[in-house]
């Protein structure tokens, strides 16, 4: 009776300029004797846990504060791969992006958008400015201070407002 045993040891750290890299490796060996189980699983973890962490020492290239940022000092529109706002809001197909935050704050995004004529690329320049990347590409808190911001950009920040579209995001 052949017993396997089988090992993953993965690490991920976060670098500066929004940047984060991972290494993992996984091994799988053959014993015979059951009683060696607890040695070679522990011989296989530490060794596991000092190839990795040797490894990803090697950084490799990490963003500067510039990067993204073209010869004359303004953002790079495709910095980052980052879509654009756009006013085709459909996820599905057609090439276009799923947003990443809630659906309730993708609506309210466009609403605010719409309804206060604000220029699409204005608030994709918000977002890349404040958060590093793209509106579609927001998480859940980056979408809620993009609100508050579009909020106030349109005078619409009063605190009951504001605080009140925070409650009902909470609620989704």
């Amino acid at each position: 009776m052949a017993i396997v045993i089988k090992g993953e040891y993965s690490k991920r750290l976060g670098l500066p300029g929004y940047s984060s890299h991972q290494f993992s490796i996984s091994v799988e060996t053959e014993l015979s004797d059951p009683n060696d189980i607890p040695r070679e699983a522990s011989k296989m973890y530490s060794m596991l846990q000092n190839s990795v962490d040797h490894e990803i020492q090697q950084t490799g290239f990490v963003p500067g504060e510039s990067y993204g940022l073209t010869k004359n000092g303004s953002k790079d529109e495709h910095r980052n791969g980052s879509p654009k706002l756009s006013r085709n809001t459909n996820s599905q197909g057609n090439g276009n992006v799923r947003w990443s935050c809630s659906d309730p704050q993708k609506e309210l995004i466009l609403k605010l958008v719409t309804e206060n004529e604000l220029d699409r690329d204005s608030v994709e320049e918000i977002a890349l400015d404040r958060f590093g990347v793209g509106v579609k590409q927001l998480n859940k808190l980056q979408a809620s201070g993009l609100i508050a911001e579009l909020l106030e950009l349109s005078g619409k920040s009063d605190k009951r407002q504001v605080n009140g579209n925070r409650r009902r995001e909470a609620k989704r």
